[in-house]
Parts: C-alpha cells; structure tokens; sequence
C-alpha cells in the first residue's frame, strides 16, 4: 500500500536553532512553543525547526530520493502526545505516544487552512522523536500551497516503510501474544482525532487566528483514516479527501494471503514467473480492452470480461492442450490459479466459472470471504516493489506483502504465522502461514471480524454518515480498478452501504462522491501488466482542489475529464463519474472525452 515519505536512517540530534520573525499576534517559529502550547496535559512539543526557503526538509539524516526541499518558508513542530503504551525497550508494542509533525508557512504565506495528511501502510515512522522527519513531503506540500499541514505516525514509531529497517503489524502484538489494545485504538482512529485537534490549536496560536477551513486527505491506509474520521469525529474537518481507502482493513488485508495460499495448495508452493503473470493478464486485457474498435491497452468495462485462461490455448502448454511452446506457457493448474486469484478469497479455495460469475458484481458472504484483483492488474507490482524494496504484490515470487502475514498472526495470536519481519517475544515471524488451509485464512478473517473492538474498530467500515452529513461535511475520493492492494468493490460496496442508509445514491451525493478510474493502480498510475497502457490518471492536486471548491463555494464535482500522464502509445483523456455512474461510450475516437458518457450501463 501506499506509504508516506519517510527517512532512510536516524541521525542525531546537534542541529543549530534559527529563530523566525515573531507574527505580530501569533508565535515565533522558536523552543518558546514549548512554554506556550499547553493543549493538555499528555501532550509534548519535542522540537521545533525553521527550514527557510531552498532548505532541504531533514534534519540530520543524509539525503534520499524523497528528500523534500522548501518552496518557502515553513516551521517544524513536533509533537509527542501520550499515554503510548509502556513495556521492555525495544519491543515492537511499546510506544511513547502518538507522534505528530505539523508544518506551518510563514504568516504573510498562509492561505487560512489547515490540509492534514495521512499515512500508509501501519504506519509508523520518526514523527514523535527530535532527530529525524517522518514525512517530509507533509512539509513541502505546506511550504508550496500555504496551507498548515501534519501528519501523524499513527501512535507508534515501527515503520518498514523504511528500507532496511524491520517493522510492520507487529507493534499491534504484546511481549505475551495478547493485542495491543492501546495502540490498536491509537492506529485504528485516536491519532488522527489528535491530529485534527492538535494542528488546528496549534495554528491558533501560531498565527493569532483561528483556520477558516480545515481538511484532511489521504490514500490507502490514509484513506481508511479519513472515513474513520467522517464515520468517527464527523466535528474534526469541513472535508475530507479519501482516496483507495483501506477500510474493511481485516477481510481486505488477510485476503491479500489468499493468492499466495493457493500457490502453495494448489501449485506445491511455487509462485509462477512474472512472465508468465504477464502472460495472462495481457491475455486478459487484450480479450476485453476493446472499445469503438480500438484496443485500449487496459480494460474499461471489467463487469463484462470473462475472461478465463484454462480455456485459452495460446497461453497453455501444448502439453496441456494448448498450443503455447515457449518457456512462459501456463499449466491448466496454474490458469486456475489465476481465476482463483481474480475471484477472490474462499473458504475452500474453489471459484465458480468465469462465465457464470467473474467475481465484479458478486458480493462477499457464503464461501467469498472478500473480492479478488480484478483481470488485467500487474498482480506482483514490480514497480512498488522495487520503490519500497518490499514484497508489495499478492503474487510477488518472494512471499507474500507482509502486511497481510502479519493480520493473520495478529488475528490467530500466532506471531509464527508472520513472515520474518515480524517480531516477538513469543517467537519471531517464522513464515507458518505456509502452512495453513483455506478454512484456516477463512478463520483468521472472521476472528479478526469477531475482535473489532480489540482492533480498535480498524475496519472501519461504518456507513451511518449521518453526523458528517448533518454537519455540512463533505466527503471525496476515487479508487482504481486495477488496484494492486485493495480491492475497487470494497470502496463500492461500502457506498451502496452508505447510499441504502441514506435512501438511495441522489442523497448521498449531496455530500459524499465516489470515482471508479479504470486502468489505475494502487502505487503507479498503471496498475495493469500492460507497460504500455497509458490510462488517463488523476493528478496530485486535482481531487483536493476539487474538495475546496466543493465545500467553500458549493460547486460539487460532476463528470471528470482526466489525461493520461505520456503521449505513448497515445495521449489520451477519459472522462471518470461519480459512481454508480461509469464512462460509457457514445462514438468517435475512444481516446477522447469527448466520445463518451456518464451512464449506468
């Protein structure tokens, strides 16, 4: 999943203070913060840093490829708000407290708002410690638009975002294999409550004024924590950005070991080669990417392909019937394999015929424990692999994303059952998911269901918006289809879910709208196997740009006309709708806008 920007090693502290220019009703950028901001009684301002414009945003770590540089200048504080949760030094559960940056432009710089961020992942991450920055990007997004801007390690310090550096889901285990529930609370909704509250007073004091407007954007886990926000705290923001959000976090999360299940129950462990995924995902796409004639690259209609290898032979062995000779041909075995993996996870490792059921519209319950990743998705993703040096794909030939390891750990208080990054006093991570049965994933799942309130309700999945609604909030985001982490249906589902509560899609969209982007991914803007494929994508700004004009001047976002990011193999732009609207095609060049609808096909 997507993760926030963080430092590659811990330096040490010794770095010299420079005093800002005091505001003339507000704060200088200075140690008397410390004697000044008084929030409560569990909260610790731990540094204060002045980084002028052109300044690298780090403290004394060396620089990396997400160094951020300073457009303007921006004041540090870093906040530490308690209890955490004590325990042996050095053990993954313990925590200090929450750990907080908040950025804050310059008093001629700042525009009036507060733009809150969130994290990816577990999070986790040098944010609560005076020695390094957990997500500088937060600073230089303050610095560029003039909003305040904070992030949060969502209560604990553990982070394999950083390369070479254990951690993960393990911080959520005590030294006896009990949950952490402290932490578990400050993850699932308590750290970004904290942040909402902490930033906003903070900005108070520093400028003299209160923020006219607050929000708070975030993707993958950071989308999770902004519905936790609408569902939890609907009083923290005026709106909230969530995209690709990682809600239904249990089902969602121990799924994602479902693929990697079924090589080793179906295929005697071994992980087919990336070309021969390649191979059948393009096979995928080039059976159902056609559209006004054209072959897209990726697919636009997924509800409609049924796609189903162990029935192609140019992709099957000729020695299993099909009439594939090179090196990369699939067994039948492995073609069911894959239709396996697109359908979704099952009690019993079985999935119906594609061309009854592909696994788009069905729903989760009876044997479907959650959706599968939809045909034509790069399933092993080379590219967030390679970005994060991580297993991130559910099909990556080094394990499984151990995200998901550690859920089914966590969720069967089996630290044995992690991969080996996990850590515990009980037994370190020892790769025993191998071992299990589809039943056995089956129960993990609906333990981890059972336990939500030792999980601090990380699921998430609330759809009674009613206060956020009541309180004039409004709520944004889009989720790709071919997301490599998190299944689009979960996002849909759960706003069919809101829009039953509400009585019907046309009341919902008064103040909560939902964009499904075909072709996109979860870490790139192409989350196909096609390297070519080229899919319009949305921009870094563009939703949240969308959300302020939305909320400060009523102007709710319609149909969305978006450009791929190259002009290769062609340029083109697509239109996105706010769902249960989808592009529908009229006529013309399929490679422009202008040849397409918003309908309900």
């Amino acid at each position: 999943m997507i993760h926030t920007a963080l430092a590659a090693a811990l330096g040490c502290a010794g770095f010299t203070m420079t005093a800002a220019p005091a505001h003339a009703a507000g704060q200088s950028c200075d140690n008397s913060i410390k004697a000044t901001f008084k929030p409560d009684d569990q909260t610790t301002v731990v540094l204060v840093h002045q980084f002028r414009k052109g300044e690298v945003l780090r403290l004394n770590e060396p620089k990396t490829p997400f160094s951020q540089q300073a457009a303007n200048d921006v004041c540090l504080v870093k906040l530490l708000v308690g209890p955490g949760h004590p325990g042996p030094d050095g053990a993954p559960s313990t925590s200090p407290g929450i750990g907080l940056e908040v950025w804050l432009p310059s008093s001629p710089n700042w525009n009036g708002r507060v733009h809150a961020v969130g994290g990816g992942g577990y999070n986790g991450g040098p944010h609560g410690t005076p020695v390094a920055i957990g997500d500088g990007r937060a600073g230089a997004l303050a610095s560029q638009e003039g909003s305040v801007t904070s992030s949060s390690d969502g209560g604990h310090p553990r982070s394999g975002a950083v390369p070479g550096m254990k951690g993960g889901g393990d911080f959520g285990m005590n030294p006896d294999g009990s949950l952490n529930q402290v932490l578990w609370q400050d993850f699932a909704s308590r750290a970004v409550h904290e942040q909402a509250l902490k930033t906003k007073a903070l900005a108070t004091l520093f400028y003299g004024r209160a923020p006219h407007h607050s929000y708070f954007e975030g993707s993958s886990n950071g989308g999770r924590e902004a519905y936790s926000l609408a569902q939890n705290h609907p009083e923290d923001y005026d709106g909230i950005v969530g995209n690709l959000p990682a809600i239904n976090w249990s089902t969602f999360i121990i799924g994602g070991l479902y693929p990697q299940l079924v090589f080793q129950r179906d295929l005697g462990g071994v992980v087919p080669t990336y070309p021969q995924q390649d191979l059948v995902s393009q096979a995928a796409i080039h059976a159902c990417d056609v559209v006004g004639g054209v072959h897209l690259g990726y697919i636009m209609d997924t509800a409609a392909c049924r796609y189903d290898p162990t029935k192609d032979r140019a992709v099957l062995c000729r020695t299993d019937g099909g009439s594939n000779e090179t090196a990369d041909c699939v067994t039948r075995k492995q073609a069911r394999a894959f239709n396996k993996i697109w359908y979704g996870a099952t009690v019993d490792g079985t999935a119906p015929d594609p061309a009854v059921d592909n696994g788009w519209k069905s729903g989760v319950g009876g044997k479907r424990i959650w959706f599968g990743y939809n045909r034509g998705t790069s399933l092993y993703n080379a590219t967030f692999s390679k970005l994060f040096r991580t297993n991130a794909g559910v099909t990556n030939t080094g394990g499984p994303f151990s995200h998901s390891s550690d859920m089914v750990a966590l969720a069967l208080g089996d630290a044995r059952l992690a991969s080996t990054n996990f850590e515990n006093a009980t037994g370190d991570g020892a790769d025993g998911w191998k071992q299990l049965s589809y039943a056995d994933l089956a129960k993990a799942a609906a333990r981890a269901e059972a336990s939500q309130a030792q999980f601090g309700n990380v699921d998430t999945k609330n759809p009674n918006l009613q206060a956020f609604r009541a309180r004039g909030g409004k709520l944004l985001g889009w989720h790709g289809v071919n997301d490599e982490a998190i299944p689009v249906q979960g996002s849909m589902r759960y706003y069919d879910q809101v829009a039953a509560l509400q009585g019907g899609p046309a009341r919902v969209q008064a103040f909560y709208r939902l964009y499904i982007v075909p072709g996109v991914g979860h870490a790139t803007p192409n989350g196909t196997a096609n390297p070519a494929a080229n899919p319009p994508v949305v921009s870094p700004a563009q939703f949240f740009k969308l959300l302020v004009e939305w909320v400060e001047n009523g102007k709710a976002p319609e149909r969305i006309d978006l450009q791929s990011p190259g002009d290769k193999p062609v340029m083109r732009t697509q239109p996105i709708c706010p769902y249960p609207q989808r592009a529908v095609y009229v006529q013309g060049d399929p490679n422009h806008a202008a040849s397409f609808k918003c309908g309900e096909k």
